[in-house]
């Protein structure tokens, strides 16, 4: 069998499509129209959301088909996507990152450390969860989420 007839016969290998988000977008998330750029911020974490973000943006899920596109600087981002709890010496910097972005901009609380610190809570290197130290938007539960929740997530805020 050539090779073209083996690509032709196989055809798109991808995920389903997750279903369209059905709760309240956030009020700025009108204003990005359609698209957004994403910043990861790892805040403390043990690694365990990255690798499922990663999975979320790669080409069986592809969370650019919904209009997210990470891109390598807080100044040209629209969405932080932080992960882990915040830890005493990643504090500032986050601070600083968020701040760095335009307006309108948006922060995802990644994983349940990011939201209540989970298995790092009460630790001394943690300064606390990430709405603790920024205003976050949106949260993603789990530990870690899965790739199609993050995609959720992102599709609440880009509407696709």
């Amino acid at each position: 069998m050539s090779l073209l007839r083996k690509i032709r016969d196989t055809g798109r290998v991808a995920e389903d499509a997750p279903p369209r988000p059905q709760g309240e977008r956030p009020a700025v998330a009108g204003e990005f129209g359609g698209s957004v750029q994403v910043r990861c911020v790892d805040a403390g974490s043990c690694n365990g959301c990255e690798i499922e973000i990663a999975a979320a943006f790669n080409p069986v899920y592809d969370a650019e088909r919904y209009g997210a596109r990470l891109v390598a600087s807080p100044r040209h981002a629209d969405v932080a996507l932080v992960t882990g709890p915040v830890t005493r010496n990643m504090a500032e910097p986050l601070r600083r990152t968020v701040a760095a972005m335009g307006e309108p901009r948006l922060v995802v609380a990644v994983g349940d450390c990011a939201i209540n610190c989970g298995e790092f809570a009460g630790g001394y290197g943690v300064e606390g969860a990430v709405a603790d130290v920024v205003p976050v938007d949106l949260a993603v539960p789990g530990c870690p989420p899965r790739p199609d929740e993050i995609i959720v997530a992102l599709r609440t805020v880009t509407g696709r």
